[in-house]
């Protein structure tokens, strides 16, 4: 059912472009609406790192942490994940149309399926998340002192980036499980965005198991915690050794290619509602 037209990356990409094209020029018909919602996005997800500044009204450090360096925690997972939302943050719809069996339509038409529920319904708005956190990035890296070195400076282009796939392929791997279990979409969102809400803090705030389990069994720690804390030159709590921090890449293509595994067992398990 996935036509000749749009087989492969290519053609994937390809379909992913042109749906989220559509969608982008339907939003863009009410430019006043975007501006308000892109603004109101915004100013929801500044509350996150308002209530940090709250919490550094009452305290000097957090978890052994100053204010600048946690909100270089928080910048890097925010536009990390604000990037992987923007880009695929429809996948958690598709329990919905497993139950109601809107999903059969989309097998019928020439375009890989994973592409047409990534680009569905593309919300620009959320450009107010990427946007508020590399305001927050900014900010820390204008009132922390870092000693850059080459691979410091090249290492925060690849964390965000690398990060923004973790969260991505963790996205998709959510979507697949919805094959399974249909009404799962807190289930994923307990991954995606409590992940993001765990990162935005030092791994010093929370006990060694959770810590441990977010390095080795679903590693959102390589999304900021590793790199970032060897940007800051500070100890990992695990004592890992410091070329970890440069595996984001590495890490992040292992993720992807497990969640698309997993997609494509969904996908072949699928059975239509009958409707």
């Amino acid at each position: 059912m996935v036509g000749a037209p749009y087989g492969g990356l290519r053609g994937s990409l390809s379909a992913y472009r042109m749906i989220a094209a559509m969608w982008i020029r339907s939003t863009m018909a009410y430019r006043t609406s975007f501006a308000i919602t892109a603004f109101v996005n915004f100013a929801v997800t500044a509350f996150d790192f308002l209530a940090i500044l709250l919490m550094f009204a009452q305290v000097d450090r957090l978890g052994g942490y100053s204010l600048g360096e946690i909100a270089l925690l928080y910048g890097c997972t925010s536009t990390s994940f604000g990037l992987a939302d923007l880009a695929i943050g429809s996948m958690d719809r598709l329990g919905r149309r497993v139950r109601d069996g809107t999903l059969d339509a989309l097998l019928v038409r020439p375009a890989p399926v994973l592409a047409q529920v990534a680009a569905d319904r593309f919300a620009l708005r959320r450009l107010g998340r990427v946007t508020q956190g590399v305001l927050v990035l900014a900010y820390a890296f204008a009132v922390l002192d870092i000693s850059w070195t080459p691979a410091k400076a090249l290492l925060i282009p690849v964390m965000l980036l690398s990060g923004a796939a973790i969260f991505g392929a963790v996205f998709v791997g959510g979507a697949a499980f919805q094959f399974v279990a249909q009404d799962a979409s807190e289930v994923q969102n307990a991954f995606t965005y409590g992940g993001n809400t765990l990162l935005q803090y030092p791994p010093t705030v929370f006990a060694k198991d959770i810590v441990r389990s977010v390095t080795f069994v679903l590693p959102l720690a390589f999304v900021n915690w590793l790199p970032a804390l060897y940007v800051l030159d500070r100890p990992y709590p695990l004592d890992l050794p410091h070329w970890t921090a440069f595996l984001p890449p590495l890490v992040a293509a292992g993720c992807c290619a497990l969640a698309g595994a997993a997609w494509r067992v969904g996908l072949r398990s699928y059975r239509s509602t009958g409707s």
